[in-house]
């Protein structure tokens, strides 16, 4: 079997594009700044914050925990939604090379 496109690049790329896949939808920075406001485990509230079905906010959380966004924990019939801060601080130090990088060039 040949190899995938994504066998071609590093480990650390695939998952910055796997996340950054993620927060590629308006709902999805919705949720996350929710849950940074709230600064705590939400259940049922986050469907009540967005214009969105029930359904459609479900399969968004899905995918924002999938990319490692966000974590689930299950509390009785319900899953209650945090940020993984793991995630993000794999975030803020790539973006924080790109930006010290940047800021050092002499170009253009």
């Amino acid at each position: 079997m040949g190899a995938t496109k994504t066998d071609h690049f590093t480990e650390q790329q695939n998952q910055i594009a796997t996340i950054a896949k993620a927060l590629g939808h308006p709902a999805r920075i919705a949720i996350i700044e929710y849950l940074l406001k709230v600064d705590a485990c939400i259940c049922s509230d986050i469907v009540d914050e967005l214009p969105l079905a029930q359904p459609t906010v479900s399969q968004h959380l899905k995918e924002l925990k999938n990319a490692g966004l966000i974590k689930g924990n299950i509390e009785g019939n319900a899953i209650c939604y945090c940020i993984d801060e793991k995630t993000f601080n794999i975030l803020k130090e790539y973006f924080g090379k790109i930006i010290l990088t940047v800021t050092n060039q002499k170009c253009c």
